[in-house]
């Protein structure tokens, strides 16, 4: 059996570790491009989202290089991606691609059942090692993030642009060949040596944006149209709202095998929605007003276009804009989505948080003594 699944970001690293540990035979889908997409939208209905799309054509590609198994996340509620896994595997057929499929449930009906499907799929291999496999994959997956955060702190500072995404990439495929805890940490602890090292202007007072939003898109750098990279290279700093590994940890991990460590961003969204709507639109709300309440200049929420909880959220972020003071801009992203009109939005969308900062600058010198 070769098995692989969809490339979102750097999922792949900890998905990798975790299977091959467990002593499967993986194939890595290659990262998307616009043949991926244009794969995917050939044979895929016009109404499904982006991150659909270009899973089929991750799917197609990966079958060219030997892959009979693709390990998908199943779902339930408002959000249509917790259905996709069995929609991919009829297209997949109907093509004439024999895929087995492995589905992972949400943890509280699901986690178990996935543990024993991996476990008759590995056959003799102990549930220590499956065990270790999935800590394997986890602690790749944390020490990617740490890495990625650093490189977001960096990017808007660097002298030479794109030194720090350079290093993370060239990083990338030596996490994933490590074998154990040890390798890790050795790769983690040169690869941010390497980093802290880059020249930069430590001082720059540079604009703040928090990115939330559909986990696909914030994930997928090709889905977003690298938009983490574009803000940083105008000297934004970006802080996503989902990492990987709190993804992992607080959907997938909740026997706390690990302890908990994601954002209560229900609390934070309760004024402004207090129940599930599906996907991630309740936690993108929770989200922005935790970054409103931690002095950051704007907002930039990405999203497949037609994602359902990300309308409900784009219809309430008005809400936190007004209440929270603090702008939002609001992009839908599908294969029609073109690079220059984001990148005008963006540069537009960063003029005006500037003039905002430099507004409130004025107003800040302007003191009335009693």
């Amino acid at each position: 059996m070769k098995i692989t699944f969809p490339h979102m970001g750097t999922m792949w690293v900890a998905v990798k570790g975790m299977l091959e540990y467990m002593g499967l035979d993986v194939i890595v889908p290659p990262p998307p491009t616009k043949k991926t997409l244009s794969l995917g939208v050939q044979h895929s209905p016009e109404f499904a989202c982006l991150p659909l799309k270009i899973n089929i054509g991750n799917f197609i590609e990966a079958k060219n290089l030997g892959a009979d198994t693709f390990l998908m996340i199943g779902g339930s509620g408002p959000c249509r991606f917790g259905l996709y896994a069995q929609l991919e595997k009829e297209i997949l057929a109907d093509l004439g691609f024999d895929y087995n499929s492995l589905i992972i449930e949400p943890p509280d009906t699901g986690y178990w059942q996935f543990i024993r499907r991996v476990k008759k799929t590995v056959g003799p291999v102990s549930w220590w090692k499956i065990i270790q496999g999935i800590r394997l994959g986890y602690k790749k997956a944390i020490i990617v993030d740490h890495l990625e955060k650093l490189v977001q702190e960096i990017r808007p500072r660097e002298e030479v642009k794109g030194t720090a995404d350079k290093i993370f990439q060239n990083a990338l495929p030596m996490i994933a060949e490590t074998q154990n805890l040890y390798e890790i940490e050795e790769v983690f602890g040169l690869t941010r040596e390497k980093l802290l090292h880059i020249p930069r202007d430590k001082q720059a007072d540079v604009l703040k944006i928090g990115l939330v939003g559909e986990i696909y898109t914030l994930l997928e750098p090709f889905a977003s149209m690298e938009i983490e990279k574009k803000l940083g290279y105008l000297g934004v700093y970006v802080q996503r709202s989902l990492y990987l590994s709190e993804w992992i940890n607080d959907h997938l991990l909740s026997l706390r095998l690990f302890k908990a460590k994601g954002k209560n961003y229900r609390g934070y969204a309760s004024p402004f929605l207090n129940h599930f709507v599906g996907g991630h639109g309740l936690e993108s709300i929770g989200a922005g007003v935790a970054f409103a309440k931690q002095g950051y200049d704007g907002i930039v929420q990405v999203a497949p276009l037609t994602c359902m909880p990300e309308i409900v959220a784009h219809n309430i972020f008005p809400q936190v804009s007004e209440k929270c003071g603090i702008p939002v801009l609001n992009i839908y992203v599908d294969e029609q989505t073109g690079e220059a009109g984001l990148e005008t939005r963006l540069e537009a969308f960063i003029e005006l948080l500037e003039a905002k900062r430099r507004t409130l600058t004025t107003q800040k010198q302007y003191v009335t003594i009693p």
